[in-house]
C-alpha cells in the first residue's frame, strides 16, 4: 500500500467540517454561550506535512506527521480554514472550508489518521476531563492506525483488549511509570513498544497508535491533559509529544459526544464505509 494523496484526506475533512459547521449553528444560541473550547490537533498521517491557514493567516508552518498542536483556547465563532502543501500559496490549497462554526466549552482532540483500510480519515474524540481521585491518573489509548485489532499491555499483561480503529479504551489507574506495548489481539505478537509512560497524578495521558502496519510506519503519539486533580486550579489543558504550542489556531470544536458521533458517521458515509 502507498500513502494516499492528501487531497483524498482533504475531501473527507471537508465533509466533516461542513457537517461540523451545521452542528455548530444549532449550538450558537445565547443559552450555550460558554467558555472557550480547548482543542488539540493530532497529525497521524505519515508522509504529508502541511501549512495551516486560519482566516487567511498562516498559523502553523510545516506541520509534521506525529506532532500535536495545542491546547488551543478558541472562542465561539466562525473561521475560514485552508490546508496547503508547505510553501504553497492559498490559491493552491488542498482543502478550504469557509465559515466553520466553533461553539464553546468543549475539550476535543481532532486526529488526522489512516483508517483500518489505509484511507485518510478525520476523527474527533471527546476528551474526558472529569476529576481524578488522589493518587490516580487516566490512561487513554486510541487506535488510529491502518492495522487490525490489538491488545494493549502494561507490564506484559493485557489492559485493553480487542481495540479497533477508530476507537478508544481508557481507565483510571494508580499514578506512576508503566511499561506498555501493543500486540495483535489475542496474541503475543508485538507491533508497537514497549514504551515507558509516565502517568502523573491528576493527568490524562492519551496514546495514539498511528501509521500503517503494511507500510511499516506504525508509531505512537502521546498527548497529556493536566489539571484533573480532585480540586483543580483551572481549566483542564495539556500538551503532547512533539507538540506545536503557542499557536493561535482557531479550528474546530464540538458540543458533546452526540455531535462527535454524528460527525464520525458523516465522514464514514462520505468515504462509502460502514
Amino acid at each position: 500500500m502507498r500513502i494516499p494523496h492528501l487531497r483524498r484526506a482533504a475531501t473527507v475533512g471537508a465533509v466533516a467540517l461542513i457537517a461540523f459547521g451545521a452542528a455548530g449553528a444549532f449550538l450558537s444560541g445565547p443559552a450555550l454561550a460558554r467558555a472557550n473550547s480547548q482543542v488539540f490537533v493530532v497529525h497521524g498521517i505519515p508522509g504529508q506535512p502541511v501549512d495551516v491557514y486560519v482566516n487567511g493567516d498562516k498559523t502553523i508552518a510545516d506541520f509534521q506527521p506525529g506532532k500535536v498542536a495545542g491546547p488551543l483556547s478558541l472562542p465561539a465563532g466562525q473561521y475560514d480554514i485552508a490546508l496547503t502543501k508547505p510553501g504553497d500559496a492559498l490559491a493552491n490549497a488542498l482543502l478550504t472550508v469557509d465559515d466553520a462554526d466553533v461553539p464553546g466549552d468543549a475539550n476535543i482532540s481532532l486526529v488526522a489518521h489512516l483508517s483500518a483500510a489505509g484511507d485518510p480519515a478525520l476523527t474527533p474524540f471527546a476528551n474526558d476531563t472529569t476529576t481524578l481521585a488522589a493518587g490516580k491518573a487516566r490512561l487513554v489509548v486510541r487506535h488510529t492506525a491502518a492495522a487490525p485489532a490489538v491488545d494493549v499491555r502494561a507490564g506484559g499483561e493485557p489492559v485493553f483488549e480487542d481495540l479497533t480503529n477508530p476507537n478508544e479504551s481508557k481507565a483510571d489507574i494508580d499514578a506512576g511509570t508503566v511499561s506498555a506495548d501493543v500486540v495483535l489481539a489475542g496474541t503475543s505478537t508485538r507491533v508497537l513498544g514497549p514504551a515507558d509512560l509516565d502517568l502523573k497524578e491528576g493527568t490524562a495521558t492519551i496514546v495514539y497508535a498511528v501509521g500503517s502496519a503494511e507500510d511499516e510506519t506504525l508509531d505512537l503519539v502521546s498527548q497529556s491533559i493536566t489539571g484533573l486533580h480532585s480540586a483543580p486550579g483551572g481549566v483542564p489543558s495539556g500538551d503532547g509529544g512533539g507538540a506545536d504550542r503557542g499557536v493561535p489556531l482557531p479550528w474546530y470544536g464540538v458540543g458533546g459526544a452526540g455531535i462527535l458521533l454524528a460527525l464520525l458517521g458523516l465522514v464514514r458515509l462520505a468515504t462509502g464505509r460502514r
